[in-house]
């Protein structure tokens, strides 16, 4: 089982409208991705963040096609404009010495296979996470 989390804080001058449209893209995914077997999207407490969604997903195959569905990328190309700092993170019950080299090594290929998602990402103000692209990869 994967818990692929992500919290973010949104830009300046986000309106109403367009937080309230990412955020139900989010939990569209949720509901349409079927890998995706539960799902919670809302206020971050207790942290440096104003946001955040996690995703529960049985295995990597499921985490491949999470991150490649179009409910996910619609999400990220109405989202990811929106937001200034952003932080991605999966936790797993799979002991495997190298699953999270696994998982990095499917954000990689997402990001290499789809160039604008991963200039979008490239363009925040700050992203934490696997296979970083961009700046924040340096």
């Amino acid at each position: 089982m994967i818990q692929h989390g992500i919290r973010f804080t949104l830009k300046p001058g986000t309106t109403p409208e367009q937080r309230d449209e990412a955020l139900e893209s989010l939990r569209n995914q949720g509901r349409v991705i079927p890998s995706v077997t539960s799902f919670v999207v809302g206020p971050d407490y207790g942290g440096e963040y104003e946001w955040g969604a996690t995703f529960a997903i049985e295995d990597l195959d499921g985490y491949w096609e999470y991150l490649i569905h179009p409910a996910h990328l619609h999400t990220d190309r109405i989202g990811l404009p929106l937001i200034d700092r952003f932080a991605s993170f999966d936790i797993t019950d799979d002991l495997s010495p190298d699953f999270g080299e696994r998982i990095a090594a499917l954000h990689q290929r997402r990001y290499d296979s789809i160039p604008d998602i991963s200039d979008l990402v490239s363009d925040l103000g700050e992203y934490i996470g696997s296979a970083a692209p961009g700046p924040h990869g340096d």
